[in-house]
C-alpha cells in the first residue's frame, strides 16, 4: 500500500498546484462604476428552441439593461413549447425585441450556430453578443461588460457566469463539472495573443462586427457542437484579441434541474472537447477519481490493513488537502460546504458521462440535443 499511498498523494497535489495556478491567471469583471464613457450600439443575439421555462427571465433581463443603445434579437428555432407565445407577449411590451423565426435547417448546419447566424444577418451593432436563453443578467451587465472590454482593448469577450443549483444532483455533479472545466481553461494562454490555445463560454460572447465579419462570422462554425470554443479559436486565429473572465458579479445561469438533463447536456459535447482522444478521456477520468473518490478509499485501505503510520499520516494529508480544496471550491460557487460529501458521488457520475459522451461520438456516430441528431459531430 505504501507506493500506492505516495502515488496517490502525487495526483492530489499535482491537480492542487496545476487547478492553483490557472486559477490565479482568471480575471474577474467587476460592476463598472457611473459614469460611463460613450458607449457602442450592441446587438444582443439569443437563440431559442423549447426554452419555456427560462426564456422570460432572460429576456426581461437583457431588455432592462441599464444602457444606453442596444437591441436584442431571439430566434425561435422551430419550437414547439410555449417559447413563441412567451416572446410574442414581451414583444407587445419592448419595442426593443426583435423576433425572428428561424428558416429551415440548411444542410451542413447545426441549429445553434445557424440560429445565431440569422440574428446577427439584422443586427445593427458595432458589437454583438451572442448568449442562450437561460441566463439572467444583472441590470449592469451589459454596460460593466462593454467598459471592460474597451479598457482591454479586446476583440472577444467570453465570461462564465455565477453557477446556481437547485436540485442534490446539480449540488453532486455540476461542481466536479465546473472545477474539470477551470483546470482546463488555460487563462493566460488564452489571453496571450501569440498563443493558439482558445476559449468561449456560449452564455457570453462579445465581440466587434469588424472581427465578426473577417472571421466569417457563425458560418466559420456551422458545423460545431461546440461552436462557443470554435468561435474564440477561429477569432483568435485571425488577429482577434481574445479574453476569457469571471462574469460572476454580472450574470447567473442554471444550466441543468436534474440528472438526466446533466447526463444529456455534458454528453454531447464534452468528449468533442478533448478532441475525440481516447487517451485524454481516460486520463481526465483517471484524475477525477484520483481527486474525489479514491483518497477515501486509500485512508480506509490503510486502515483496514493496519499499514505503518507514516503511510496512513500520507494518506490522511492527502484527503485532508482534497477536503480543504472542495471547501474553497464550494466558497467559490456559493454553495453549502457540506457538499464535500456528495462530491464522490459526483465525480463517479462525470466519469461516466466521459464515457458515454466517447461512446456516442465514436461508435454511434452522433450526438443528440434538444431533438436534434447530429451525425459525426465534431
Amino acid at each position: 500500500m505504501a507506493w500506492l499511498t505516495v502515488l496517490q498523494f502525487i495526483v492530489v497535489v499535482t491537480v492542487v498546484v496545476y487547478f492553483g495556478s490557472n486559477l490565479l491567471s482568471l480575471v474577474r469583471v467587476r460592476p463598472a462604476a457611473p459614469p460611463l464613457p460613450r458607449m457602442p450600439f450592441v446587438s444582443i443575439c439569443v437563440p431559442a428552441r423549447n426554452e419555456e421555462r427560462d426564456i422570460e427571465a432572460c429576456l426581461t433581463s437583457l431588455l432592462t439593461q441599464d444602457y444606453p443603445e442596444f437591441e436584442v434579437i431571439v430566434v425561435d428555432d422551430h419550437s414547439t413549447d410555449r417559447t413563441s407565445e412567451i416572446i410574442h407577449a414581451l414583444q407587445e411590451k419592448h419595442p426593443r425585441l426583435k423576433s425572428i423565426q428561424s428558416a429551415p435547417l440548411p444542410e451542413g448546419w447545426y441549429g445553434k450556430p445557424f440560429a445565431l447566424h440569422q440574428a446577427s444577418q439584422v443586427a445593427n451593432g458595432k458589437l454583438l453578443l451572442f448568449t442562450d436563453a437561460d441566463p439572467v443578467f444583472e441590470p449592469h451587465a451589459l454596460a460593466s461588460a462593454v467598459h471592460f472590454m474597451q479598457l482591454r482593448r479586446l476583440d472577444l469577450l467570453t465570461l462564465m457566469p455565477r453557477a446556481l443549483f437547485g436540485s442534490f444532483w446539480e449540488r453532486a455533479v455540476q461542481p466536479v463539472v465546473f472545477g474539470l472545466i477551470a483546470g482546463l481553461s488555460r487563462f493566460r494562454k488564452i489571453a496571450d495573443p501569440n498563443d493558439p490555445h482558445a476559449m468561449g463560454f456560449g452564455a457570453f460572447i462579445l465581440i466587434t462586427r469588424d472581427l465578426y465579419r473577417k472571421m466569417g462570422g457563425h458560418e466559420a462554425v456551422r458545423a460545431r457542437i461546440l461552436e462557443d470554443i470554435s468561435l474564440a479559436r477561429v477569432a483568435k486565429q485571425n488577429g482577434g484579441r481574445v479574453l476569457a473572465a469571471d462574469g460572476k458579479r454580472l450574470f447567473s445561469i442554471r444550466m441543468y434541474h436534474s440528472l438526466k438533463e446533466i447526463w444529456e447536456g455534458w454528453r454531447k459535447n464534452v468528449f468533442l472537447a478533448f478532441k475525440q482522444s481516447i487517451p485524454k478521456t481516460v486520463y481526465y477520468a483517471a484524475m477525477i477519481l484520483g481527486f474525489t473518490v479514491t483518497p477515501w478509499l486509500v485512508v480506509v485501505a490503510n486502515a483496514a490493513v493496519d499499514a505503518p503510520a507514516w503511510v496512513q499520516a500520507v494518506s490522511t494529508v492527502a484527503l485532508l488537502i482534497v477536503l480543504f480544496t472542495e471547501v474553497s471550491l464550494c466558497e467559490e460557487l456559493e454553495l453549502s460546504g457540506w457538499c464535500i460529501w456528495i462530491f464522490p458521488l459526483g465525480g463517479l457520475v462525470v466519469c461516466g458521462i466521459l464515457f458515454n459522451s466517447m461512446i456516442h461520438v465514436l461508435f454511434k456516430k452522433q450526438s443528440m440535443w434538444r431533438g436534434r441528431r447530429y451525425a459525426s459531430p465534431t
